[in-house]
């Protein structure tokens, strides 16, 4: 069975740090194109972060400079390290693989993980 993973996800506080993790099974997230998402209660979705092969990254103005994408291709996970986070960071944060059409914060992916919750919050 072909799925993904999150996990990670867990109450930090403002400034704090987080690593989440997004795991493929069942098929081989190299070279696949794997974007990270949000959705806050009450908000559209929203697209963090976006890595092709390994040596391109894409990322969502608001986490410019604080978060980074990277992938092991021998644990075939990619990961989503997110520092000095903040309220508005607080979603469901879940990962897709394999951009089928668009762009890679908008486009049609064909696999989905279901999401593992961050909260920020002192």
């Amino acid at each position: 069975q072909r799925q993904l993973v999150e996990s990670g996800g867990v109450l930090v506080q403002p400034g704090g740090s987080l690593r989440l993790s997004c795991a493929a099974s069942g098929f081989t997230l190299e070279p696949s194109i794997v974007g990270w998402f949000r959705q806050a209660p009450g908000k559209e979705r929203e697209g963090v972060s976006c890595i092709v092969r390994s040596d391109r990254t894409y990322y969502a103005d608001s986490v410019k400079g604080r978060f980074t994408i990277s992938r092991d291709n021998a644990k075939n996970t990619v990961y989503l390290q997110m520092n000095s986070l903040k309220p508005e960071d607080t979603a469901l944060y879940y990962c897709a693989a394999e951009l089928v059409r668009g762009t890679w914060s908008a486009g049609s992916y064909r696999y989905w993980g279901q999401g593992t919750q961050v909260a920020v919050s002192s």
